[in-house]
């Protein structure tokens, strides 16, 4: 067998790595699945915030009274609700209904007490307490704030591994130092991506590394040791070279 292995850089394609193009599918597919529900989060939140701005454009302060108060135990009230039932009016028509409200800021109220209340006159049997909408609103006026940043961090984060695919691909091969190295255990039966330990010398130190084997055809072969690329940003690393794509790019003849 003879080599012919050119200097770095040299000129290795996406298409000729073995597993490359497969794994940058399945990043790209993983970035859609996830904007896909992104997306739907964004639909419904889009649906959401229509009613509530519905609501609000059509509902009628209301004052109520307090009938029944059912709240949280003592140690779980902070940040829990509240449920009130009250006692209301809308127009000449006389209702009751239950609402929620925070539970420490209702903890004070007694039987009778008054409750701020907003009515769609269209929904009357459908009351809430004035300031859990505005408590809700307030904070929803954040979210579409929220979830365009989180778009834009998929966008980022999909668009960050396919560069490290295809850097993790291309760089050992174009830019690596190519040595032999002598793999410490098995390497493997070939039919799926394996991680080895080895070593190799380099001006008489020996240099011990992690080697990354995919699958293939077989590796290139010297006596006992294989041809390995170092990988430029992790020297502790190699990528141990698959034949036939040694072959395919003319590295042996």
């Amino acid at each position: 067998m003879r080599f012919a292995i050119p200097k770095a850089p040299r000129a290795v394609k996406l298409g000729q790595v073995p597993g490359a193009l497969r794994r940058l599918l399945v990043a790209g597919l993983v970035g859609l699945g996830v904007l896909a529900v992104l997306c739907g989060l964004g639909l419904w939140l889009g649906r959401a915030l229509s009613s509530q701005a519905r609501f609000l454009d059509a509902a009628v302060p209301v004052t109520g009274r307090l009938l029944e108060l059912r709240l949280p135990p003592k140690g779980e009230r902070v940040g829990a609700l509240a449920r009130l039932t009250v006692a209301y009016a809308v127009g000449e028509q006389k209702e009751s209904g239950v609402v929620e409200l925070d539970a420490e800021r209702a903890e004070g109220l007694g039987k009778g007490a008054e409750v701020a209340l907003l009515v769609d006159p269209a929904a009357p049997s459908q009351p809430r307490a004035k300031e859990r909408v505005e408590q809700l609103d307030e904070s929803r006026r954040y979210l579409p704030w929220a979830a365009a940043l989180g778009a834009l961090a998929v966008v980022l984060s999909v668009l960050r591994e396919l560069k490290r695919a295809v850097a993790e691909a291309l760089e050992p091969l174009r830019l690596g130092a190519l040595v032999w190295l002598t793999p410490d255990e098995p390497l493997g039966d070939g039919r799926a991506t394996a991680v080895v330990r080895g070593h190799y010398f380099r001006d008489d130190v020996k240099l011990e590394v992690r080697a990354r084997v995919g699958p293939g055809t077989g590796v290139v072969r010297q006596g006992d040791k294989v041809l390995a690329a170092v990988v430029p940003r992790e020297p502790d690393w190699v990528r141990v070279v698959d034949e036939s794509l040694a072959r395919s790019l003319g590295w042996l003849a």
